[in-house]
């Protein structure tokens, strides 16, 4: 369903974002029909990507793995950090919407988070060939895509002005940049704790 809906938005936006407003799935039916499968891609293809393709130390050819439980690990955590990413990216732009005259419920405003960073998750096919050039422009397109669909997106959405909704939208960026900065810094306490990658040298 959410791959129909991402086509109709970049086709017809406005019709599919007043669908979606409209029609959302179940807080649960959404969770468990679509986010935990799209948070499972980035997870699943940096597992298989680090474990077996690995990367190449610049200036050498010496290949870098991770050890398939220390993957597992860092998978698995990177997988419940982007389930509460989008859950927290939904309760903020649920409890922003009355200032600018919109009451959206819980389940519209969590499905709005997850159709928007529905660019962010299908950049994680990028995971399977491990390169740091290859995740910046992935990384970068996908963040445009992802910002493009939320100001285009909102104020038809919300069924609020234009230009309420640029002030709303770059309000939910920055708190979407603060999760990022957040759930960066929870891996590196979690690192600090001893849940750090384990490499593997391939010569």
């Amino acid at each position: 369903m959410i791959l129909s809906h991402f086509w109709g938005l970049l086709f017809r936006p406005k019709e599919e974002w007043t669908d979606i407003r409209e029609h959302p799935p179940g807080i649960i039916r959404l969770y468990l029909g679509q986010i935990i499968w799209l948070a499972a891609l980035p997870a699943v293809c940096t597992y298989l990507g680090t474990t077996r393709i690995g990367w190449t130390v610049p200036g050498s050819d010496q290949v870098v793995k991770l050890t398939q439980t220390s993957a597992a690990f860092m998978a698995f955590f990177a997988w419940l950090a982007i389930l509460a990413g989008v859950a927290v990216m939904g309760a903020f732009i649920q409890w922003m919407a009355e200032t600018f005259g919109s009451k959206p419920n819980m389940t519209q405003s969590v499905a709005f988070s997850c159709y928007t960073a529905l660019p962010l998750f299908l950049a994680g096919l990028c995971g399977l060939y491990p390169s740091i050039w290859l995740t910046i422009v992935a990384g970068t397109i996908a963040m445009s895509c992802s910002a493009l669909m939320l100001y285009s997106g909102l104020p038809t959405f919300m069924q609020i002005p234009k230009e309420q909704g640029f002030v709303y939208a770059s309000s939910v960026l920055c708190i979407g940049l603060v999760v990022l900065v957040s759930i960066m810094i929870t891996t590196v306490i979690f690192w600090g704790m001893g849940v750090s990658p384990e490499y593997i040298q391939v010569y």
